[in-house]
């Protein structure tokens, strides 16, 4: 071990190491929950062998994007039924979902966000809208429900400035929006 990762670490080098992690999110090669919790415990480093084990498994450079064949996730359309997704996915910096007489399940868990803001715009008819977000994300529900509810549920963890934002602005008539804070 050398003397460097014995010395404390400044707030610069805690967002350098934010930075870098972040940029591994952007890649795909971390899920949005593992970023806040390795983010979390950047923000709590103490010297430099703290910051060096968060990213031990990641390269030390991060190649450039590459083109992908398919789209990040901009629209989600349920009518007269169900529209769910979950697991691995890219989600864009402003996302439409239309749910009529059905329902919509946006589980963000595992997603890998195109922005630190993601708003989620939705028109709720009828049914429900349900956002699933990790611990330690940001969450702002906004909008307008008549003859309906909207709710965030869950506890939200440890929130930092820097953590991702998830924005659901919902117009909801005879039906529920929520927003749900939830362990992976």
């Amino acid at each position: 071990m050398s003397g460097g990762e014995l010395v404390r670490v400044s707030d610069a080098e805690r967002e350098r190491s934010v930075a870098a992690l972040r940029e591994h999110l952007v890649q795909g090669r971390l899920s949005l929950e593992e970023f806040t919790s390795r983010m979390t415990s950047a923000y709590a480093a103490t010297t430099g062998a703290d910051l060096a084990a968060l990213e031990a498994d990641l390269p030390t450079a991060a190649p450039a994007l590459a083109k992908r064949g398919r789209r990040a996730t901009g629209f989600l359309l349920a009518l007269f039924g169900a529209t769910k997704r979950a697991g691995s996915f890219r989600v864009r910096e402003h996302v439409v979902t239309i749910t009529l007489f059905g329902g919509t399940t946006l589980d963000l868990r595992g997603a890998l966000l195109e922005g630190d803001v993601v708003n989620i715009h939705s028109l709720t008819m009828f049914g429900g809208l349900d956002v699933i977000v990790p611990e330690g994300v940001e969450t702002d529900l906004t909008g307008l429900a008549i003859f309906g509810a909207k709710e965030t549920r869950g506890e939200p963890g440890v929130l930092r400035p820097e953590a991702p934002l998830v924005r659901v602005n919902a117009l909801v008539l005879f039906g529920a929006a929520s927003v749900r804070v939830k362990a992976r």
